[in-house]
């Protein structure tokens, strides 16, 4: 099972570890598209910080991003799984994982990021600001310019089971599963259950428990069909719609009372 997730737009702050070692990321095939974005990401917030900002999209109280994008290749480094924060990452709470299930996450999720494209929690990398949704001057939008890349090398990350999407809109757009594998992926609506309308806030938190609940229990479901009797065991109120026609993805609507 490969699991999909977005990054968090909040990260903790870069480690005390050695500086960015683009070859030691996973993924090797997306380092040619992670260092063109790198490059261009340090020399735009080495420059005019305004611009910087506006590129990035930062307000006035962001402006200490710009100066940390600038050094990215002298900033220390810790796992991804570290530096990712807020809701759906909170309630996964990797750090409180016990060792199989840790070894099970190191495995099977994969972060997307407009910098890096996607690596693994267990990869080394500095706290950053640079969303999928940024078009910087020379390279224009980053979802487009992942999107070949990412074409060449998912395919084979994700092998022969079942991929769990649980990305956002912008994050899904640099990367669509296509033919036989879209048939064994499956996406996650969360909807409030009195009026099936799509929650936000509690969307997030919602996620995090899903992979959490995976996590732990060590199940191994090999398509989305199966995906639905485990989340069910696991106590999650899950309704299928199997797609229409072929190469399409499943879609799993998780229903919650609580929308906080």
């Amino acid at each position: 099972m490969l699991v999909l997730l977005p990054p968090s737009e909040g990260k903790a702050a870069s480690g005390r570890g050695a500086p960015l070692k683009l070859e030691s990321l996973s993924l090797p095939g997306l380092n040619e598209a992670r260092e063109a974005v790198l490059t261009e990401l340090v020399d735009l917030c080495s420059g005019d910080e305004d611009k910087a900002r506006e590129v990035l999209g930062l307000s006035e109280g962001l402006r200490a991003e710009v100066a940390k994008n600038a050094g990215l290749r002298t900033a220390g480094t810790r796992p991804a799984g570290e530096i990712y924060t807020g809701v759906l990452y909170d309630a996964l709470d990797l750090a409180s994982l016990d060792t199989a299930a840790k070894r099970r996450a190191g495995r099977q999720l994969l972060v997307f990021s407009g910098l890096w494209g996607a690596v693994r929690i267990t990869d080394r990398i500095p706290s950053y600001r640079c969303s999928m949704g940024v078009k910087l001057p020379g390279l224009g939008a980053l979802g487009a310019h992942w999107r070949a890349p990412m074409a060449a090398v998912l395919p084979e990350a994700a092998g022969d089971g079942l991929v769990l999407d649980l990305r956002s809109s912008a994050y899904a757009a640099a990367w669509k599963p296509k033919g036989e594998l879209a048939g064994r992926t499956a996406t996650v609506r969360v909807l409030h259950a009195p009026t099936r309308k799509v929650v936000s806030h509690f969307n997030k938190a919602t996620k995090g428990r899903i992979v959490r609940s995976l996590l732990t229990s060590g199940a191994a479901p090999k398509g989305p069909e199966e995906l639905v009797t485990v989340l069910r065991d696991l106590g999650f109120v899950v309704e299928a719609e199997a797609p229409g026609r072929g190469g399409k993805p499943w879609t799993l609507d998780v229903l919650v009372d609580d929308v906080h």
